[in-house]
């Protein structure tokens, strides 16, 4: 029987998208089948599924509000049922997390420099905003005018919210209680002018990997998992030296066993390819692989971790790759999916 996955696309709205997008890929023949809007929603860049996957909670925009709307999933048909949303004024977020126990939600929001906690009913809906720490600062590149906050997600224990700021080239460590509290414990400064945009925990907890979007770099960070501090380690260009056009670095994502990660280069078009040394930790380059489309904002690995999905923005487009778990090069299997405004790919696991 052939094996197929749900999974799920957050996109703009400025132009011919509708929302939330479901689709479905075929292990077996490593394609894309049936993109299909699951749900209307203004600019739902950036979804997420909580742990055990009944749950999809997106950023969205209400008239000159911004919030998260939530929904709980169909299993049966991968339908998306609205069960409520929370907005406030101003624009949207562009990043959302949830904790694995699925009573707190987290969005980062790149315009209002604000990161809000909110908590969640046990049916999946929102109750309320627990908290809202705003951020302050700016840097030397021309877009470091002011906070803009990419990124905020929970720490492998979840006893700290990481929220990744562009504009100030910092990370703000937050300790988290149950009742969405947040207090600031420790900021990371990275390099000036760097714009540090997403990051992602090897599977140790002890080493974190963060993308920088105005740099193109890679920077390999140790992390103390008592007082949620960063030091840095390393950091490495994303970009060949040669490319001299525009390229903002987009998402980053490790592999389970911790022995690679990818990174997203805008511009490039590319998908960057690190090996990861099994002693220090530290990031070794081994291809760029072109994504076949015009900027993308993110990518995905499938649950089994033998294929790549990239999301082509300006082009509107998925691309698949077949992934060499030995090696970490990337295979292209299908391109030109069509998905408009596509930001970000999840998968239903479940």
């Amino acid at each position: 029987m052939t094996k197929k996955l749900t999974g799920y696309l957050g996109t703009y709205t400025k132009a011919d998208s509708e929302g939330v997008y479901r689709f479905t890929l075929d292990i077996d023949q490593s394609n894309i089948i049936d993109v299909t809007p699951v749900a209307k929603l203004d600019n739902p860049t950036y979804v997420t599924l909580s742990n055990d996957n009944n749950f999809l909670y997106a950023v969205s925009k209400e008239g000159d509000q911004g919030g998260i709307t939530a929904f709980s999933i169909d299993q049966a048909t991968g339908e998306l049922n609205k069960l409520n949303s929370l907005a406030q004024a101003g624009s949207p977020p562009c990043h959302v997390s949830v904790n694995k126990d699925n009573s707190i939600v987290i969005t980062a929001n790149y315009h209002t420099k604000q990161v809000v906690s909110y908590l969640t009913n046990s049916d999946g809906s929102l109750k309320q905003v627990a908290d809202i720490a705003e951020h302050e600062g700016s840097g030397p590149h021309e877009r470091q005018e002011k906070p803009h906050i990419h990124y905020a997600g929970f720490s492998p224990d979840e006893k700290y919210v990481l929220a990744i700021d562009l504009g100030s080239d910092e990370i703000i460590t937050y300790a988290i209680d149950k009742l969405g509290k947040l207090t600031k414990k420790h900021v990371f400064k990275a390099p000036a002018g760097s714009g540090p945009r997403h990051l992602a925990f090897a599977p140790n907890g002890e080493y974190a990997y963060v993308m920088t979007e105005l740099s193109s770099e890679v920077l390999t960070l140790k992390y103390n998992a008592e007082t949620g501090e960063f030091s840095q380690l390393q950091r490495l260009k994303a970009i060949p030296e040669s490319f001299k056009e525009v390229n903002d670095g987009s998402a980053i994502h490790l592999t389970m066993d911790g022995k690679f990660v990818y990174v997203g280069n805008r511009g490039h078009n590319s998908i960057a390819v690190f090996k990861v040394d099994s002693v220090s930790n530290q990031l070794e380059f081994v291809e760029w692989t072109a994504t076949e489309g015009d900027w993308p904002r993110d990518f995905v690995l499938s649950p089994d971790e033998k294929l790549l999905i990239a999301s082509n923005q300006n082009s509107g487009t998925l691309t698949v790759f077949k992934r060499d778990q030995e090696l970490g090069k990337l295979t292209l299997k299908q391109t030109d999916v069509k998905a408009p405004e596509v930001v970000c790919v999840k998968f239903n696991t479940k």
